[in-house]
């Protein structure tokens, strides 16, 4: 392995081990908190968190499992202290809004359909209580096995499954409603 230059042997071995799960931690991040602003502030201090501890990671112990940990752990906390803070209002001038181009090649109404149920899936999976939100995700959205989600959320295989399964009904309930309100299925229908 070739040192660059003014680069210890730590950050070599942080950016081999835990760099390269960036993108699957920064989509976790994401899906967990729906906002792409809090989504890159916990992602970063998920890294930095994992770097001022990384001589604590041992070697044979899964790295993305030990990352999540430190993502749930440090949403958690947010989540907490965002709870004991009073309402703020910005009246910055600006409205939030992001535009961004759409591709309009393909087929607009099979687009527009698609946009729509990603939309209300995702919806669905932020109305999600937190305790079966992140194992969806992690199952169903990162496709960790059963026993890396053990490992991340520090429970039993045995908890993973019935939160999945919980989880799963939630949602499955809540876009069977949404199918029958927009006419995707008959009224009548049962679930």
């Amino acid at each position: 392995m070739i040192k660059r230059e003014g680069v210890d042997d730590k950050e070599l071995e942080f950016e081999r081990i835990a760099l390269v799960h960036l993108d699957t931690i920064y989509n976790a991040a994401l899906r967990l908190t729906g906002h792409t602003s809090d989504a890159e502030d916990l992602v970063q201090e998920t890294f930095l968190k994992a770097y001022r501890f990384f001589h604590r990671y041992r070697e044979d112990s899964d790295c993305l499992a030990w990352l999540f940990r430190i993502m749930k752990n440090s949403y958690i906390n947010r989540f907490r202290q965002k709870s004991r803070e009073p309402a703020m209002v910005s009246n910055d001038g600006q409205d939030g809004l992001v535009f961004e181009p759409k591709d309009t090649s393909g087929e607009p109404d099979k687009e527009m359909l698609d946009r729509l149920l990603d939309d209300e899936v995702e919806q669905a999976v932020q109305a999600l209580p937190d305790e079966f939100k992140m194992v969806v995700l992690l199952s169903d959205i990162e496709g960790l096995q059963y026993k890396e989600i053990a490992a991340i959320l520090s429970c039993p295989i045995g908890t993973v499954r019935s939160r999945l399964s919980r989880g799963r009904c939630l949602l499955k309930r809540q876009l069977w409603a949404y199918a029958q309100d927009h006419g995707f299925v008959d009224k009548d229908a049962v679930l």
